[in-house]
């Protein structure tokens, strides 16, 4: 079953066109990374999978709603994690939890279980009643993916969650990510570290607006002729044309 289906979708800004006409799906319980350079498109492709950006046109659905019509359903069953903002720093990590609980309907009870379970599952104990701007970076990303994940969503977005955290930090995140698809959750995961590709069921890149390889890393590692990740994207990448 796919829970992301798009099909032409573009999106221009004047005579730019930041999104060319890209096509693929996303099934369910898959972990699927979006790669590209700065300046590639996947941000805005990102915004208009969420609800936040209309596209210019071409069709789309994600977890079965119309990226036209259903913006708000779409926000309602996603999840939803940026490297620049997931977390209020001035509350503790308990309070992030409820307020978000909150913001997707959640029942008081429903969200005293769910954090108790975040809790134990994180070992937070010491951190549960701590302001998060006084928590090492490591601990705030994980629980930052607590709360985008808190109201058990079909499909979770991880906008470059590991950025400027140390590899053992990122190979910890990863676990989630995995307990995460186990539990039916679908991941969909930007990044610039293409050892993290590597963990991907299957990895599109993108280039200038347009998607030029699709494929599971193995697959596009032999298409390429690559040892990894990185000789494939930079393959790729220098194929780029516009800036960032």
């Amino acid at each position: 079953m796919n829970v992301i289906e798009t099909q032409d979708l573009t999106k221009r800004f004047g005579s730019f066109t930041a999104v060319d006409h890209i096509s693929f799906e996303v099934s369910e319980r898959e972990i699927f990374g979006f790669l590209g350079a700065n300046g590639a498109g996947k941000t805005t492709a990102m915004k208009m999978l969420t609800g936040l950006l209309n596209p210019t046109s071409g069709k789309g659905s994600v977890a079965g709603f119309d990226i036209y019509k259903d913006t708000q359903k779409i926000k309602k069953n996603i999840g939803y994690m940026s490297q620049k903002f997931s977390l209020y720093d001035d509350l503790t990590v308990f309070e992030n939890m409820r307020l978000f609980g909150g913001i997707y309907g959640m029942s008081d009870k429903a969200i005293r279980a769910r954090a108790d379970y975040w809790v134990r599952e994180l070992s937070l104990k010491t951190e549960r009643d701590l302001l998060v701007r006084d928590l090492p970076l490591g601990i705030k990303q994980k629980v930052s993916f607590a709360v985008a994940t808190f109201h058990t969503p079909k499909i979770v977005f991880l906008d470059e969650p590991t950025g400027g955290v140390d590899p053992i930090a990122r190979r910890t995140f990863w676990e989630l990510i995995y307990q995460a698809a186990e539990q039916g959750i679908t991941v969909f995961v930007t990044t610039h570290y293409m050892d993290e590709a590597e963990y991907c069921n299957r990895v599109s890149i993108m280039v200038d607006g347009k998607i030029k390889a699709l494929d599971t890393p193995g697959n596009l590692k032999k298409e390429f002729n690559s040892d990894n990740m990185d000789e494939v994207f930079t393959k790729l990448a220098r194929e780029a044309k516009r800036g960032e």
